[in-house]
């Protein structure tokens, strides 16, 4: 769509240069501009802003997401410069703030796809939960208790202002802002019948954590990035690590490849039944 609303603007060399991909997230757009373009961000800003409905905002991504909080850097280049908005999925409704805390409305398939895995009665840990996204997900139509655990306060506050908007919520999502694995060490060992680790670029190092979380024949949704010459190898390559990596006995049970991140370089989740 991108690059169809930028004919007329780019010239066919240009074009071929531009990300055709962008996130709409409520009424803000968020777009990566090669370096190439950087000297046309404002007229494809306004570009957007002009084809795109109900955007208010476009902004431009000029950081990867990085650091502790997981943030990155905006800079407006059209419309208003604000970075708060209401983002809607499955029939919840969700306070985002698109620089000071992570979101992705990439993983929406993946989001209901854990929702339908959760039962009744469950406790879900969701170690990475950011604003709440899968959790609230989840609550919506089970009756689960989720403890949403970020390290970043922004996050954990908009997942509470998230959590009041879903007023008919099944499930009880409780809210911790910290560190996940001083959380799970203080407060919630072997409390999960389902622990998230959303966290795919650091996995391996809080595994131990995910591990202490659940219970014995509790299920860890490993996720991680991977490195494969062919995607459909991706999701295959990924439970071969898993269970080089975890600790005890394993059993797996689901998983798949999520998305692409990149060239070759695959983000992916392993559904693992664990034994201890």
């Amino acid at each position: 769509m991108l690059k169809k609303a930028l004919e007329g603007v780019l010239n066919p060399t240009e074009a071929s240069e531009l990300y055709s991909a962008f996130d709409q997230i409520g009424d803000i757009i968020v777009v990566r501009i090669p370096d190439s373009l950087l000297s046309k961000k404002k007229i494809i800003g306004q570009t957007l802003l002009d084809a795109v409905h109900p955007a208010r905002s476009v902004f431009y991504q000029s950081s990867d997401v990085s650091g502790d909080f997981r943030t990155r850097k905006l800079e407006v280049i059209a419309g208003e410069d604000k970075t708060e908005t209401e983002y809607k999925e499955h029939g919840c409704r969700f306070k985002v703030d698109v620089e000071k805390a992570f979101f992705s409305p990439r993983l929406s398939t993946e989001r209901k796809r854990i929702a339908d895995l959760v039962q009744d009665g469950e406790v879900l840990i969701n170690m990475f939960g950011g604003v709440g996204m899968f959790s609230i997900v989840a609550a919506k139509t089970k009756n689960c208790t989720v403890y949403n655990i970020d390290l970043n306060p922004h996050a954990a506050k908009l997942c509470e202002e998230s959590v009041k908007l879903n007023k008919k919520l099944k499930g009880k999502i409780i809210s911790i802002n910290g560190d996940a694995a001083q959380v799970v060490r203080e407060q919630l060992c072997d409390r999960g019948d389902r622990t998230l680790m959303l966290l795919p670029e650091r996995s391996d190092e809080f595994l131990d954590s995910a591990v202490l979380a659940t219970k014995s024949g509790g299920v860890i949704h490993y996720y991680s990035h991977q490195h494969a010459d062919r995607r459909q190898n991706s999701a295959e390559l990924s439970k071969q690590h898993f269970l080089q990596v975890v600790p005890v006995k394993a059993e797996i049970i689901g998983g798949r490849m999520v998305r692409a991140v990149g060239p070759r370089y695959y983000q992916t989740v392993v559904d693992a039944k664990i034994t201890k």
